[in-house]
């Protein structure tokens, strides 16, 4: 097996995380999957910000670990969740880093929600 190569964010590929200083707030429909004071905004190279909530602040009950992974050179091994409340459409629709790469050592413990499957709204 080939290892994966890691990468360090640098000024070719760029990643910022910060404290968002809004209240986050995840819907899926009516229901509230997570609602948190304490998100952290990533920024990388030229894609949109994402929110990364922490666990703390989701329910949990909600979501179902799936058996899905994923790779990311800059932040490592991905792993996903399920609502499985939401159909089909929310299969593999939450993320995380459960042992990110040192340089982004602060998503530890947080989960992503993919932006198109939920209402994501700072408030």
């Amino acid at each position: 097996m080939l290892d994966k190569p890691v990468k360090i964010p640098g000024p070719d590929h760029p990643i910022t995380i910060a404290p968002n200083p809004s209240r986050v707030v995840v819907r899926l429909g009516k229901v509230t999957v997570a609602d948190s004071r304490n998100a952290l905004t990533l920024r990388e190279a030229s894609y949109p910000p994402v929110q990364y909530i922490p666990r703390a602040d989701i329910d949990m009950a909600l979501l179902q670990r799936t058996d899905h992974a994923s790779y990311c050179p800059y932040k490592g091994e991905a792993s996903y969740f399920s609502v499985p409340s939401g159909g089909e459409r929310h299969i593999n629709a939450v993320w995380s880093y459960e042992t990110p790469y040192g340089a982004v050592a602060p998503i530890r413990d947080h989960l992503a929600f993919y932006p198109d499957r939920f209402d994501i709204a700072e408030v």
